[in-house]
């Protein structure tokens, strides 16, 4: 027994060593300096994160841009000639952008025009009922500015979209609207329930 008593103090004394104050703060200046390099690190990492995110926004958003373009592009040009078949003249078609106040801004895709009638156009890659809401609010929009400026003409709205369901359509056209589709390699319009003039 006294010399396994002896072998277990002989192992204490040789685990145990005294630690300065200086070697204390040495520790600490390295806890230190390993945070403020991880921090610094950190906030690296996060502008980096925060860069390729504004990018990957702005690529995503021209790309968007582009696409509803297309879409604008490919769904409005022969409108005024299609709008016959609905006893609608139309004599020129135009792109609209204003704004009078944050209240009163509002972009119309396609404007068809003539002296007594226009056809506010709203064309979507992809409708959803939203947009449909999102146009009611459109077109209450242009009526105030029309008759804040002594336009006293008619105004219709239309949505064109290369994808609708039957849901979204049936919901336009309970709403107004002339719902626009491609068709081939044209376009057919499916008159509302009922016409809505504001």
């Amino acid at each position: 027994m006294p010399a396994t008593k002896a072998t277990v103090k002989k192992t204490a004394k040789n685990t145990i060593k005294k630690i300065t104050p200086e070697e204390i703060w040495t520790g600490f200046d390295r806890i230190e300096k390993i945070l403020a390099e991880t921090a610094k690190a950190h906030k690296e990492t996060e502008k980096a994160h925060k860069e390729t995110e504004k990018t990957l926004n702005e690529a995503i958003g021209g790309l968007s841009n582009k696409l509803g373009s297309l879409v604008e592009h490919i769904m409005t040009p022969d409108l005024p000639r299609k709008f016959k078949e609905f006893g609608f003249t139309f004599d020129r078609i135009t792109t609209v952008k204003w704004a009078v106040d944050d209240s009163l801004y509002a972009q119309i895709d396609g404007l068809l025009e003539n002296g007594i009638q226009a056809m506010v156009v709203e064309v979507k890659t992809t409708m959803h009922r939203k947009d449909v809401d999102d146009h009611v609010e459109r077109m209450k929009k242009v009526r105030k500015y029309a008759d804040d400026h002594g336009d006293k003409r008619e105004f219709l709205g239309a949505m064109a979209s290369p994808i609708i369901d039957k849901d979204t359509k049936a919901y336009a056209l309970s709403k107004g609207f002339f719902v626009i589709e491609p068709s081939g390699e044209d376009v057919k319009i499916t008159k509302p329930t009922s016409e809505k003039a504001w």
